[in-house]
């Protein structure tokens, strides 16, 4: 089972697509293997027969189990399955590991790789990467190495990116130096135990025809390469090699800070993102302070642009999370990720509802608003498109004979959604009464539970802030949530003359799993009608 993403410590078997006594080449996709990130394909990097599947579909297995074997066919392996499922003991390991860490060993020549000795190959970091350049390595020769400790920046041919040892022991040896480019599963390095002879080993590994030092020149390689690294690695102001992460150059260029002035905190003083988010003046300025000054320093014009960093600024601040926001931030996570969402948008024409609340609100005591109209309307519509309002079970679609339209309403920790019981048997002044009754008690945090609950459709207005148009994710157990946007003048066509109206953008999001797109469409079309032409609400 392969390590696919830096945090994945087991895998699920998504779909096998071999099958035992199938023909395998190098780069055939195997299996989909489900990762705590996402589903992935999963490539051979060896040819022959597949002879054995450890883990079957839908099973999970830790990093570094048994996942399949790979042969001769008619081979025997019952030594190695012997263990059943169980993780790999060193010698299967060395067999079954990911490519990134382990090559394909010449038979002829396997036993001479010593006990907890690991060969580790150029990996590939992309699905298109063929070879790979060493941009730094941050370990030498010598130093010890810790499982999860960052080797080396490759340079892939989408981006630079660090490589991180799965394994730890002594880097015994480095197969590709620094701006050295070579072929993806060539050696990079060598680790193993600390004084291990590794004599020879470099040349029992063959790697997509790379050629690799002899061993012979391991030992004076090593001297060489410690002094060479140690004197490349502090970071210097006069042209010296300065080390830092990706992210933190990124952050660097952005901010217009020079690195050299920034202390690394990281292995061998390399720079990382919080030295470069935490660099002030104030610490460059201490830091040349205690900067020997050498005579072809001299030399050098005394006039130093400084990078600007605004005073005083903080980068971050943390705020506890509410229970309100912790509700919010789970409900709309399962909704988003467990209803398969769409989006259908129409644009609607307001100059009649405009007229029409205009002599409405002309009466004593009436107050109706455009929201009042909207939500009126979608209760009309959801009565004559009743798969719209409706709610998703593993065994059934519930079909809502009543109408509970519930309204968005934002307050000070984040957002609520009180519900209007039997929207489409009241009026429009009830619903303008009962939504600004209901809107006040959210803002002065007085609603009950039970006005929350119960919603089968949703509408939320975005409007009065000047939004002309958004999605929103849908209030689960609910099928469907309406965006509703600003109402605009703009010039629109009627009857072939360009005219100034009055339009308005409603955006429906749909679960898929109940609402399909013809029948979200037909109930936008009945909303239209009802919005376009409100006195068919009074009907």
């Amino acid at each position: 089972m392969p390590r696919l993403s830096d945090t994945m410590t087991e895998g699920t078997v998504a779909t096998w697509l071999k099958k035992v006594g199938d023909k395998v080449s190098e780069g055939d996709i195997l299996a989909e293997i489900e990762t705590d990130k996402a589903t992935m394909e999963f490539e051979s990097f060896n040819s022959g027969t597949l002879l054995y599947i450890g883990i079957n579909e839908g099973e999970t297995a830790a990093v570094d189990s048994l996942l399949a074997i790979i042969g001769k066919e008619g081979e025997d392996i019952s030594g190695l399955i012997s263990g059943g499922n169980s993780t790999l003991t060193t010698t299967e390991v060395k067999a079954e590991a990911p490519a990134e860490e382990q090559p394909t060993i010449d038979n002829s020549q396997s036993t001479a790789l010593p006990k907890g000795v690991v060969v580790v190959t150029m990996p590939r970091l992309s699905d298109t990467m063929t070879e790979g350049t060493v941009a730094t390595w941050l370990k030498k020769v010598g130093d010890k190495v810790s499982e999860g400790d960052i080797l080396a920046e490759i340079e892939t041919d989408k981006a630079t990116m660090e490589f991180e040892s799965f394994n730890a022991g002594t880097l015994l040896f480095i197969g590709i130096n620094e701006g050295q480019s070579a072929p993806v599963d060539s050696v990079l390095a060598i680790i193993g135990p600390d004084g291990t002879d590794i004599t020879g080993v470099a040349e029992n590994f063959k790697k997509g025809g790379a050629s690799v030092a002899p061993a012979t020149t391991v030992e004076a390689t090593t001297s060489s390469n410690v002094v060479a690294t140690s004197t490349e690695v502090a970071p210097t102001e006069n042209g010296g090699r300065i080390f830092a992460s990706p992210l933190a150059k990124q952050i660097a260029k952005d901010k217009g800070i020079n690195l050299s002035q920034v202390k690394g905190s990281g292995e061998n003083g390399r720079i990382t993102k919080s030295d470069v988010e935490n660099f002030t003046t104030s610490a460059a300025a201490s830091s040349q302070s205690q900067t020997v000054v050498t005579p072809s320093a001299v030399e050098v014009p005394t006039t130093v642009v400084k990078p600007f960093v605004p005073a005083g600024e903080t980068f971050s601040e943390e705020i506890k999370n509410s229970q309100m926001r912790k509700t919010i931030a789970k409900r709309l996570s399962e909704s988003i990720f467990t209803a398969p969402h769409f989006y259908l948008t129409i644009e609607v024409t307001m100059d009649e509802a405009m007229k029409s609340r205009a002599v409405i609100n002309s009466v004593p005591d009436t107050k109706v608003s455009f929201n009042d109209m909207v939500i009126k309307a979608c209760a009309m519509a959801l009565k004559k498109h009743p798969k719209v309002n409706s709610q998703w079970k593993e065994d059934a679609i519930t079909i809502n004979h009543h109408v509970n339209v519930g309204v968005a309403v934002a307050v000070e920790d984040g957002l609520v959604v009180p519900v209007l019981r039997f929207t489409d048997q009241m009026s429009l002044s009830q619903i303008g009464g009962n939504v600004k009754d209901l809107a006040g008690k959210a803002k002065s945090k007085k609603l009950q539970p039970a006005e929350m609950e119960g919603s089968t459709f949703t509408v939320s207005n975005l409007g009065m802030f000047g939004i002309q148009s958004f999605t929103s994710i849908i209030n689960q157990p609910n099928s469907a949530i309406l965006s509703v946007g600003a109402i605009e003048e703009k010039p629109v066509v009627k009857n072939g003359q360009i005219v100034v109206g009055n339009t308005m953008v409603l955006t429906l999001a749909c679960d898929h799993r109940t609402v399909d797109g013809a029948t979200g469409a037909q109930f936008l079309q009945t909303l239209r009608q009802y919005l376009e032409n409100p006195v068919t609400m009074l009907a």
